[in-house]
This record gives structure tokens, C-alpha cells and sequence, in this order.
């Protein structure tokens, strides 16, 4: 029964899209074509913080009105990056209120002066709320971290011959309230003996730090003013066949005709079709498959799709290619199947977070990330806990690390997060995810919150709604939550359709027991599966680790303890992955930088690399394990080769 059920979603699932609810408008990512341009803004901009003491001076005396230098001192700020880390002036490590940014541009003369050209400016980050002019005049306001957001601009650089010297001024606000995502309160310390007068601190409920500013990539992009606004790919198996399902969303014109084509990897026509709307069958297709599940993994073709519109000053045309992966996946009562067949999670927990760059996006350290996460044999990782750069995403497409896609629902742990405003926020958040990263292969679930106080009657009813909105806007996915709460008492269990738990078992409480975990880890996998009958990821285990301490036997924060409490959890695992177990993350893939306390030395160290991605002794224990995994559980079809065996490159 559980099997046929997995059968019928897999096939309904793109035939749900019709019914989906409708996104307003695209958020294709900025690509080139034959008409279609950007222009990178990354580099240094000019960067004040408005250190007043209600924060609201850039307001009064209008800093967005002239060049940010003449309003007083300015740093150079290099974009994207966090800007607590990059100036020794200490008020900016842990400043909270605004910061504005600059930045003049000289664009190409024919932005300007083509009338059929179509000029916007997108903000791939702004943590977390932002207000944006362009030489002055208030464009654009968004709320929220981690998501990108535009507005057409054409109307402030098409205005005359003087026109391609353009301002952009953003001021950007990191306070977190109880209805932003992730929430926050502000706390004044009002005892004169102690504080100044006005004195206030952010308190935040979550672990990591609350890193801010223009953390990726600020471009400028064209498109004809009849344009591809938005493209929805679903796919699906059909015996030999791939069938590829497509929506497109025209903008600026009703009279059009729109060409689709389907390219293999050597650039080869598959199939065509044309419309708004259709589908694609691929004979023979080649499926994206995750990274060691089969020899030619994560297989990508091209959709391109290609607009000719009538408008008053004559024919236009756009062009855009999307990568597109043929895949499917399900869940069944005890399994988690991509393509029909079983996948087992063996991965990490991530965080976009290294040395002074904080979570700014930057290259090499992608790089780096996944030639280590391939490395450990690694095939999967959660968003923890929010979404990554898009480029993340593109690159697990490419390499085949699947993907849970986590929006920054983290820190819900007061009564009062679960309000209406809060719900209403994070169902729009959901809708930005979605409308971002619905079309990338490696992303197989949406997690819409880590670890809330689940057990609270408001919180059943909060996290209902946004699973059940966030399956409205997807049926092709399944939907989860990370957990810490009891099984008896989660009020939010009822309504996902993978469990994932975190739990620390001899780290928060049984400290140093390592003897307990086998037991305890056991008790929570059986009552949880009697209690819900649904495949159970662990998504979080792990010990803090100083690198260079050791002792024997075993004590917490030594390297020797993290590598005794993994391989405890893992005797557990290798059990009841055979049963309904569908999954394990570790907690954590790196080091990474959290506030400050005494429970913390220079951030959470649970990594089994080091901030700087140097491998402390649980690496090489987990690197075994993820490749005795992937030979163990390979199919016929199947390469996999361990490295702990061969030394040879990755192909």
C-alpha cells in the first residue's frame, strides 16, 4: 500500500502544479543571453553605520539625498560580505540599527537610451530589512534575510543624454523583532548604576550569529521590455520516457509566440514543443541521479525558451536557458525514494559562514566546501537554517548533493512568535523560497522551521498552516520540520511528511555518559516511528570539539570524545537504517561564529572541520563511514568507488 501510494505521488505530482497556488511574479536567476546582459556591482562600496542614538539620523538629514561621503566618515565595505567583521571599530561586530551602503555606477550608453530595454537592479541578500534608492528616489523596501529581491529601474536611467551615472544607496536594518524570520526581541537595561542611559541588547534564540549587510552579489541586468518573467519545471518517469512539464509567465506584451527546446548535455535536440504551457517526453531519457547512486550522476539538459513579441516599436525578442534534471521522488512509510529507488541521506548540516567574510558568498570557499563534502562522501546537507546563495544550489545541481531546503524559521521558541503577523510573514518567506529554488533537481524538501517549540497548542496550529501553504505551493516536494521535542508532546509532527530530529544525547544532559546513547538514541527512533509510521531522518548529532585537545579515555570537547560519540550514534544507525531510518546529518560540517557567552569559545565547534576547513579526527571517522555507505548501498549501475581506498582525483 505505502508503495503504491509513493507510485501515485510521483505521478500526480507534476499534474498538481495546475493546481498550485499562484506566485506572484518570477525570480529567474540573472543569466546571459543573446538578449539579456548584467553587470556585477560586487567590490567596495561606501559604508556608514548610523551610530545615533535612536539610529534614525540618516533618516533626518536624508544621507540617500547626495553621495554618502558628504554626510561624514565613511569605511570601505566590500560587497558581499558581513560587515561585523571587517572594520577593528568594535561597535560594528555586534551593531544593531542601520547601516547605509553606496555605490556609483557608469552604465553602457545603449541601457539608457534603448526604450526597449528593460533595466533591474537586484539584491541577491539584504539580512534584514532594506530600503533601496537609486539617485535618491525610494525604489524598493524588503523584508527579510537570505532571499533576493529587485525593481525595474528603467524609468531613473532612461530619462535623458546625462543618464548613465547612477546612485544606488541602501539602507539596511539587522534588528529582529517577534514577527520577523528569524524572530528577535530588544531588551533596554534601564539600571543607571550599571548602563547608559538607552542602553539595549539584541537577544536572538538561536545559534549562530547574527551576521549582516549585503552578503551576496548586488547586479544590474537587462531584459526587452517584452520579457520571460517566470519558468515552472516539474519532471516525471513515464516507463523509458522522462516527461518534462513546463509553465512560462510572459511580461509586457499579450501578443507573442514562445519556441521551447529541450538540449541534452552535448547539445543535442530531445525534444521541442511551444506555448505557455506543455509537456516534454525525453524516449530513453537520462535521469538526474544524486552524487554515488549511479555512474553518471546529477545529468542536466537545457530548456531554452525563446519569446517574440509584437510591440509599438517593432518586434522584440528574449531569450532564457534553465537547467533542467529529469527526477522524481516520494515517500513512503519507511522510505525516501528518488527515481523509485531508495536514498539514504548521508550528509552534514551546513553554515554560510567562514572567517571575516561571515556569510558573505564567495567562490573559492564554495569550491572548497564541495571538493570536501566529496571528500567525505557526502550526498546530501541541509540549508541550516536558511537558504543558501543561490550558486550553492547551482552547484548541487551540477555535482548531485541533494539538497533540504530550509528557510530561516529558527529561534521560534517563545509563545509569542506564533502570532498572526508571524504566520503571515512566514508563508511569504515560503513563497520566496519556493518561487527561487523550485526548478533546481538537487533540492528533493522543503523544511519550513528548526527546531520550534512544537509541543505549544499555537505552534500545532502555525506550523499546519505552513506546511499546508507551502504544499500548496509545491506537491511535487515533501515537506518537514526539524524537531527537538518530545514525540508524545510535538504538536507539529502530525501534518510533515519525513521526521527529522535533532537530539544531543551525552552533550546537553547526560554529560560525558557516552554508555547512554545506544539506549536512549534507540528509545527515541521506536517511539517516534510507532507513534507516526513515517521514514525518520536524524538531522543533527554531534559533540563540540576543541581542535588539538586529546584524552584518553574520552572527555568532552577532546577530539577522541566527538569520534566516541559519533561511532555510539552510528551503531544505532547502521539498525535501523535498514527499518525506516532514511537519513543522517551531522552537526556540523564546520566551526562557525555564534554570539558571545561563556559556553562558547570563539563560536560553536561542533565542525568536523575547522572554521578555516581543516579536518579535525571525526572527519576522517565520518569519511569512512559515508563510503562503506555509498558501496553498501550502491545499485547495479553504480560506480562508487571509496577514497579511502583510492588516492585517485574525482572525475
Amino acid at each position: 500500500m505505502a508503495r503504491r501510494t509513493a507510485v501515485a505521488w510521483a505521478a500526480l505530482g507534476p499534474l498538481l502544479w495546475g493546481c498550485a497556488l499562484a506566485l506572484q511574479g518570477g525570480m529567474l536567476y540573472p543569466r546571459e543571453s543573446p538578449s539579456r546582459e548584467r553587470k556585477e556591482l560586487d567590490g567596495l562600496w561606501s559604508f556608514r553605520a548610523d551610530f545615533s542614538h535612536n539610529r534614525r539620523r540618516g533618516f533626518e538629514e536624508q544621507w540617500y539625498r547626495r553621495p554618502l561621503r558628504e554626510s561624514g566618515p565613511t569605511l570601505d565595505m566590500p560587497v558581499p560580505s558581513s560587515f561585523n567583521d571587517i572594520s577593528q571599530d568594535w561597535r560594528l561586530w555586534d551593531f544593531v540599527g542601520w547601516v547605509w551602503y553606496e555605490r556609483e555606477v557608469i552604465l553602457p550608453e545603449r541601457w539608457t537610451q534603448d526604450l526597449s530595454t528593460r533595466v533591474v537592479l537586484r539584491i541577491g541578500s539584504a539580512h534584514a530589512y532594506a530600503i533601496v534608492w537609486v539617485n535618491g528616489v525610494d525604489t524598493l523596501e524588503h523584508e527579510g534575510g537570505y532571499l533576493p529581491f529587485e525593481a525595474d529601474i528603467s524609468n531613473l536611467v532612461q530619462v535623458g543624454p546625462l543618464s548613465s551615472q547612477l546612485r544606488i544607496t541602501i539602507a539596511i536594518n539587522n534588528t529582529l523583532t517577534p514577527t520577523t524570520l528569524p524572530p528577535g526581541t530588544i531588551q533596554y537595561l534601564t539600571d543607571t548604576s550599571k548602563y547608559p542611559k538607552g542602553y539595549f541588547v539584541q537577544n536572538i534564540y538561536f545559534d549562530f550569529f547574527n551576521y549582516a549587510g549585503l552578503q551576496r552579489s548586488v547586479l544590474l541586468y537587462t531584459t526587452p521590455t517584452a520579457y520571460i518573467d517566470d519558468i515552472t519545471v516539474t519532471t516525471s518517469v513515464e516507463h523509458d520516457s522522462g516527461l518534462v512539464n513546463y509553465q512560462i509567465s510572459v511580461k509586457g506584451s499579450n501578443l507573442f509566440e514562445l519556441e521551447v527546446r529541450l538540449l541534452d548535455a552535448e547539445n543535442k535536440l530531445v525534444a521541442n514543443g511551444a506555448g505557455t504551457q506543455g509537456q516534454l517526453k525525453v524516449p530513453g531519457a537520462r535521469l538526474w541521479w544524486p552524487y554515488l547512486m549511479h555512474k553518471r550522476p546529477a545529468y542536466l539538459y537545457s530548456l531554452e525558451v525563446r519569446l517574440t513579441a509584437q510591440m509599438s516599436l517593432g518586434p522584440v525578442s528574449d531569450f532564457y536557458t534553465l537547467p533542467v534534471g529529469i527526477r522524481t521522488v516520494a515517500v513512503t512509510e519507511s522510505q525516501f525514494l528518488i527515481n523509485g529507488k531508495p536514498f539514504y541521506f548521508h550528509g552534514v548540516n551546513k553554515h554560510e559562514d567562514a572567517d571575516i567574510r561571515g556569510k558573505g558568498f564567495d567562490w573559492p570557499l564554495l569550491v572548497k566546501d564541495f571538493n570536501l563534502l566529496r571528500w567525505l562522501g557526502a550526498n546530501a546537507f541541509r540549508t541550516s537554517h536558511y537558504p543558501y546563495a543561490e550558486e550553492v544550489l547551482q552547484m548541487c545541481d551540477r555535482y548531485g548533493i541533494v539538497v533540504i531546503d530550509e528557510c530561516p524559521g529558527v529561534g521560534l521558541a517563545l509563545p509569542q512568535f506564533f502570532n498572526n503577523v508571524s504566520l503571515q510573514n512566514h508563508m511569504r518567506v515560503m513563497e520566496e523560497v519556493v518561487r527561487r529554488d523550485k526548478n533546481h533537481p538537487a533540492v528533493v524538501m522543503w523544511s519550513v522551521a528548526n527546531e520550534p517549540a512544537s509541543h505549544l497548542e499555537s505552534a500545532g496550529y502555525y506550523l499546519k498552516m505552513v506546511i499546508t501553504h507551502t504544499k500548496a505551493l509545491d506537491p511535487s516536494r515533501p515537506v518537514t520540520f526539524v524537531t527537538n521535542s518530545n514525540y508524545a508532546a510535538d504538536k507539529g509532527a502530525p501534518y510533515v511528511d519525513v521526521i527529522c530530529l535533532n537530539s544531543y544525547y551525552s552533550w546537553y544532559h547526560d554529560y560525558g555518559h557516552l554508555e547512554l546513547i545506544q539506549q536512549q538514541l534507540t528509545t527515541q527512533f521506536e517511539s517516534w516511528y510507532k507513534t507516526y509510521q513515517k521514514p525518520i531522518i536524524q538531522s543533527e548529532y554531534g559533540a563540540e570539539t576543541i581542535v588539538g585537545f586529546h584524552q584518553d579515555p574520552p572527555l568532552m570537547f577532546t577530539e577522541e570524545y566527538q569520534k566516541s560519540l559519533l561511532e555510539q550514534y552510528h551503531v544505532v544507525l547502521d539498525q535501523k537504517r535498514r527499518k525506516y531510518v532514511v537519513g543522517e546529518l551531522i552537526w556540523n560540517f564546520a566551526d562557525f561564529m555564534t554570539e558571545q557567552s561563556p559556553t562558547r569559545v570563539l563560536g560553536n565547534k561542533k565542525g568536523v572541520f575547522t572554521r578555516q576547513r581543516q579536518p579535525k579526527s571525526a572527519a576522517f571517522l565520518l569519511r569512512e563511514r559515508y563510503w562503506k555507505i555509498a558501496n553498501e548501498t550502491r545499485y547495479p549501475y553504480s560506480i562508487a568507488k571509496s577514497q579511502c581506498l583510492e588516492n585517485s582525483p574525482f572525475t
